[in-house]
Parts: C-alpha cells; sequence; structure tokens
C-alpha cells in the first residue's frame, strides 16, 4: 500500500493533519504522520517523533524547545525535516508528502519538500498558497494548495479543502508517467528570446543524435529550476548557452537566479557547453520600474512590460571572472565557446546593443581568469549564427563521449555524494550525477 508523509506541527495542528490522515486512508492509501511540532505536547500520537527528526541534524530537542524561540525553532525544524525526510524516501518507506500549515508549517514543510527529488510527488496545504511562493517553491515541483481559511480548527470550508488535498496527494502517487520515450539521455539548455535562434537549431542536432532536450526559459525562476533540474540526476549533459541570469544578479536586474546558478554542473560533474548568451543584458520591468542610478545608460524596450538595459565594460569584465571562475570548479569536460560578433539578437554589429568593447572586457577576462585546461573557442559570428549552434551541440557530444570513457583520479572525486535508490519510479534523484 502506498504510503504518504503528512507533516505538521502535532502541537497546534493535530485536528487538522488528523483528518487528512483519515482521508488519505479512507482512499486507500497509508498516512505515516511525522511531527515538527516545538511548542506543547502533541495532539495526536504520530508515527514519526519530532525528537526523532531533530535528531537527524544532530539537534538537541530539549534544548531547543528550552529557549522558546520561535524562530530559531522553526528554522531548525525546517533543517531537520530537510535531511530526514529524503531518507524517508530513499528507504523506500514513502511515496509522497502532504504537509498544511501556516507561515512556520509552510517554512518547515516545503524544506522537507524542495530536499526531494523532482517528480515525487509533494502539496503543500498553507494559508501562503495565494501569495509570492517562490521562496517556499525553489526550484521543486511543489504544488501550493491555498487553505482559503486559516489552518485554525475544522469548519466545513476546510473540511472540504483538506479532502479534496487526500484526493490530490493520492492520485499523486498513484499515477505513473507513460513509459515512452523515457530511454533517451537528456540534455538540459538555457534559452531567452534573444537566443532561441541558436538553441532551437542546437536542439535539432541533439536530438538527431538521440538526446531528449529539456529547454529552460533564462528568468531567474527557469534558471533555478534547470539547477535544480541538473542535481536531480536527470541529465547527461548541459547546454548552458544563455547565462543572462548573473547580469541580472550582478547589476541588480529582476530575473536573477541567485549566486549558485552554474554551480549544479559542478556539483553534479556533468560534461557541459557554456556561451555567454545576453549577458549584455540586464532585466527590468516597464520603464518606470528603472532604478534611478541607471539614468544615462542605454536601454531597449523588449516589450511593454520588459527593458532591457546594456551591460557596461566594467559589467562585463566582472561577469567573465564570475563565470570563469564557476567553471574553473568544474569537474567533467566543459567548454566555452565565445560569440564575437554578439551574445544576443540585439548585441549584433548594427543592433541596439552592440558594444565590441564592453564584449570584448568580458572575452579578456575569461582569458585571463580561466584555468588553462579549461578549452575557451572564440567565434567570429553572432550567437544566433547557425555555425554557432552547429559548434555548440558538437561541442557538447565531444564532451559527453569523453566524460563516458575518462576515468578521473580517486582524489577527484573526493566528496561526490554516492547514488541513492530513490523509491517513487520515474523521480529523478538530486544527487545522480558523473559518478553516480
Amino acid at each position: 500500500m502506498p504510503v504518504i508523509a503528512v507533516l505538521g506541527t502535532m502541537d497546534t495542528k493535530a485536528e487538522e493533519l488528523g483528518y487528512v490522515a483519515a482521508e488519505i486512508r479512507r482512499l486507500g492509501h497509508e498516512p505515516l504522520l511525522v511531527d515538527v511540532g516545538t511548542g506543547g505536547p502533541p495532539g495526536i500520537v504520530a508515527g514519526i517523533s519530532r525528537e526523532a527528526v531533530a535528531a537527524a541534524s544532530g539537534i538537541d530537542f530539549a534544548a531547543l524547545v528550552a529557549r522558546q524561540d520561535r524562530g530559531e525553532c522553526v528554522a531548525a525544524m525546517a533543517a531537520a525535516a530537510a535531511a530526514f525526510v529524503p531518507r524517508l524516501a530513499r528507504e523506500a518507506r514513502i511515496d509522497g508528502i502532504l504537509a498544511l500549515g501556516g507561515g512556520g508549517g509552510t517554512a518547515i514543510g516545503t524544506a522537507a519538500m524542495r530536499a526531494l527529488p523532482i517528480g515525487f510527488p509533494k502539496l503543500m496545504v498553507s494559508t501562503l498558497a495565494t501569495g509570492n511562493t517562490a521562496a517556499y517553491v525553489g526550484g521543486r515541483d511543489i504544488v501550493m494548495f491555498p487553505s482559503i481559511v486559516d489552518v485554525c480548527g475544522l469548519n466545513r470550508i476546510l473540511r472540504l479543502l483538506l479532502s479534496r488535498a487526500a484526493g490530490a496527494i493520492c492520485g499523486m502517487v498513484a499515477q505513473r508517467p507513460a513509459p515512452e520515450h523515457q530511454d533517451r539521455p537528456v540534455i538540459v539548455a538555457s534559452m531567452f528570446g534573444n537566443t532561441t535562434a541558436c538553441v532551437t537549431a542546437a536542439r535539432a542536432i541533439l536530438e538527431q543524435a538521440g538526446y531528449e532536450v529539456l529547454v529552460f526559459h533564462a528568468t531567474g525562476a527557469g534558471g533555478k529550476t534547470m539547477e535544480a533540474l541538473i542535481e536531480s540526476g536527470l541529465a547527461s549533459g548541459v547546454l548552458d548557452v544563455t547565462t543572462t541570469e548573473w547580469a541580472d544578479e550582478l547589476v541588480g536586474g529582476i530575473l536573477s537566479a541567485g549566486k549558485t546558478r552554474l554551480d549544479a554542473a559542478q556539483q553534479a560533474a556533468l560534461p557541459a557547453v557554456i556561451a555567454p548568451g545576453c549577458l549584455d543584458m540586464v532585466n527590468f520591468g516597464e520603464p518606470a520600474s528603472v532604478p534611478a542610478r541607471f539614468a544615462g545608460r542605454r536601454f531597449y524596450r523588449h516589450n511593454p512590460q520588459v527593458t532591457l538595459m546594456r551591460t557596461t565594460c566594467a559589467e562585463c569584465a566582472e561577469l567573465g571572472r564570475i563565470l570563469a571562475e564557476k567553471i574553473n570548479a568544474y569537474w567533467a569536460p566543459t567548454t566555452i565557446l565565445f560569440p564575437a560578433k554578439g551574445l544576443s539578437a540585439i548585441g549584433e554589429p548594427g543592433q541596439p546593443f552592440w558594444d565590441p568593447d564592453a564584449d570584448a572586457a568580458l572575452l579578456a577576462a575569461l582569458q585571463r581568469n580561466l584555468h588553462q585546461d579549461v578549452p575557451l573557442v572564440v567565434l567570429d559570428v553572432s550567437i544566433n549564427d547557425p555555425s554557432f549552434a552547429e559548434a555548440c551541440a558538437g561541442a557538447l557530444l565531444a564532451n559527453i563521449r569523453a566524460n563516458e570513457a575518462e576515468q578521473l583520479p580517486a582524489e577527484r572525486t573526493a566528496g561526490v555524494p554516492e547514488t541513492r535508490a530513490w523509491s517513487t519510479p520515474g523521480c529523478m534523484r538530486p544527487d545522480q550525477g558523473r559518478f553516480g
């Protein structure tokens, strides 16, 4: 019988958690109550106690609650749940997870869910589900289910919604993806409107070579999701030709993917091709949203809701240093391709963002900071020229072949996580990579 973890604070949400557990049992699945409360005694007997969850992270639970700091308790139990719940999945003790709560419960529940692989069923019933959920969902496939009313005692609205939530998680656990097309190895790629021609042409070549290509829109959330999928272990290679999110992170645009962008390929030890696609632009909303400190800069109105700003020589030089620092840490075969005639569709000669000095500053920083054993190939074409796409696809296929043939010395594999067997068919392990 499929088992679904039902996670929450059983000192404050015992009645609601008990109800949803009963609904899951009524639908033919087995609930496993996981207590993450830190207040008074639990109001319902849990299958896994709060002390057991805390111990997963080496937390002295008694000392934690004795300090009576709610914020510290929530943060500690979120970290503990993120360590404990994936262990349940790895040991095939659960097939899905449902959590419910307000602010604290949502923080703890989604922390556990973000530590689970993509494809593992996750549902969060939350009072916060109608707001900005980016911090809770991250790059994972977490379903946020609005509670509508506060999770504070059962009533006609909450009973209805918790019953629906139970049905949703049971359906997610029961559903298995169709087997067709799942035998092809996967390549992930980053794309923007200004690099669409490049990625589309490269994708066709890679698909003809037998790969399935998953394309992510480099809009901040897209980059985070791509990084999470790389971590999951599904991918065999990375075609990261649109690294524009780093321009937003550095300069202060609205589409940053955070400082860990470009880290996942290193952690998973995947072969990669990297290009500085759209590092010539920073993204803002409508013109009135551009901060006053950027007055006098070069802008391009992409559409009524998107205003692009050209990166300067100094910004490009720093972006080159950052990319080099990230790529120097890669373990698997990696190639950087640089399009000397433009980093985007609007960065080509004659287009609004053509700035050979800024592009040259980016290239010089890459050359100055890259390790000598990292190939840097400069092509005298724009990023959307068909020959650049062909070069990207060819370099990635060569790197994948080299990665399959190469045996790295033991000292370079130190710290790479061991392979773990996840229980749910079709889910993607967050630690499976080159050495998995």
